[in-house]
């Protein structure tokens, strides 16, 4: 069944942010990851969204989806994240297949 990781989060600063995009990039397509959707212009459709980007993507089940945020990789990118945004949520949910 496929799993999808959503992301909601805050950038504190764009330039150095990139330097995780990159390295978050490089261990997506390493792992045959499909990004789904990125956002920095969500529209809301009940109530304020407290984030300014949102992030979806799509692993093939929750195996892969865990491979990749343990992989050595992603676990490099994480440090950049979280000096140059907060993330309100990182989660993995079953898809409906």
């Amino acid at each position: 069944m496929s799993v999808y990781v959503m992301a909601g989060l805050n950038i504190n600063d764009e330039v150095k942010y990139g330097d995780y995009a990159s390295a978050a990039l490089t261990s997506l397509v390493e792992h045959k990851v499909e990004v789904l959707a990125v956002s920095d212009a969500p529209v809301s459709l009940e109530g304020k969204s407290p984030y300014s980007r949102y992030v979806l993507l799509k692993f093939a089940d929750q195996a892969a989806a865990q491979a990749w945020y343990d992989s050595a990789e992603y676990q490099a990118a994480i440090p950049l994240r979280l000096a140059h945004a907060d993330t309100g949520f990182l989660v993995a949910v079953p898809g409906v297949d």
